[in-house]
């Protein structure tokens, strides 16, 4: 399950960038709310950390 997180994460950041350094202003706001789930996914999988 964690792998699959980091992946969402990846592909989240992944296409932020290429919305932002492709189209730019086409894209408007679809883009920072890419990057923000992408920060949201991070913050979460630091919030769980590990569990024994």
């Amino acid at each position: 399950m964690r792998d699959l997180i980091w992946l969402i994460i990846v592909i989240l950041i992944i296409g932020w960038l290429i919305g932002f350094f492709g189209f730019g202003e086409a894209v408007g706001s679809l883009i920072h709310v890419l990057l923000v789930l992408a920060i949201i996914g991070i913050l979460y999988r630091l919030a769980v950390g590990r569990r024994p």
